[in-house]
């Protein structure tokens, strides 16, 4: 069934509502990464090319930290991964041909996901997610460029807070649809998973086993459900 104009409204300004959180967002990348040493046109790469937020910021931390590129970029990589957990559930909603699915992978991320999975019908996700991958990488872009030209006159970016605008929103959409004890279960031992695991494992790996967590969790539930 065509999707009403109430409910296309409604999805678009959630996404555009997202996409100014994450605008929010890339300032403070923007402005971290010049001030870790990456040129204004390696920061904005970053934004245009990897267009996943903790794996950039994990990318200019170690940098600024004085790890290597190449550790920077495992690192970016290893989180980047969960990305393709995403894309598996998302594979249905953006759907297509495959210059379609190929676009659509460049902006499977977790706002772009959040957003794809709360709508009942397959129409209003795929609207939430182009909207949203619209709209987030219109800002996320925009907002790397202003916070890296602007980096100077900003002595410490991080006391802003701003990194914390888009995880809030996130957690915004997600909390939502936390409504079994199940969920919760699921989601409180994945949080307890990457926390046990952080000082153990490299940079990265705590968020993989999370996902392996919700992942295994996901199946089983899906298993007694048809059982």
């Amino acid at each position: 069934m065509p999707l009403d104009d109430r409910t296309r409204r409604s999805i678009i300004r959630d996404a555009v509502g997202i996409g100014v959180a994450t605008g929010a967002y890339g300032l403070s990348f923007g402005a971290i990464s010049v001030t870790a040493g990456l040129s204004l046109l390696q920061t904005a790469a970053l934004s245009l090319l990897m267009f996943t937020g903790a794996s950039q910021f994990a990318m200019v931390s170690l940098i600024g930290g004085g790890g290597s590129p190449v550790a920077g970029a495992a690192t970016a990589v290893l989180l980047g991964t969960r990305n393709a957990f995403y894309g598996l559930r998302l594979s249905r909603v953006i759907g297509g041909p495959g210059q379609r699915r190929a676009l659509g992978a460049q902006f499977v991320i977790d706002e772009t996901t959040a957003m794809a999975v709360a709508p009942d019908s397959v129409d209003a996700a795929r609207l939430a997610f182009w909207a949203t991958a619209v709209s987030v990488f219109t800002l996320w872009n925009v907002g790397t460029l202003v916070g890296a030209v602007g980096a100077q006159a900003i002595p410490d970016p991080k006391t802003l807070g701003l990194d914390a605008a888009a995880p809030a929103a996130f957690l915004a959409l997600l909390a939502p649809r936390m409504t079994g004890r199940h969920l919760w279960a699921v989601s409180l031992t994945a949080a307890l998973v990457a926390l046990a695991s952080a000082p153990l494992v490299p940079a990265g790996i705590p968020v993989l086993l999370a996902a392996l967590v919700t992942v295994v969790a996901g199946l089983r539930l899906e298993a007694r459900g048809k059982g």
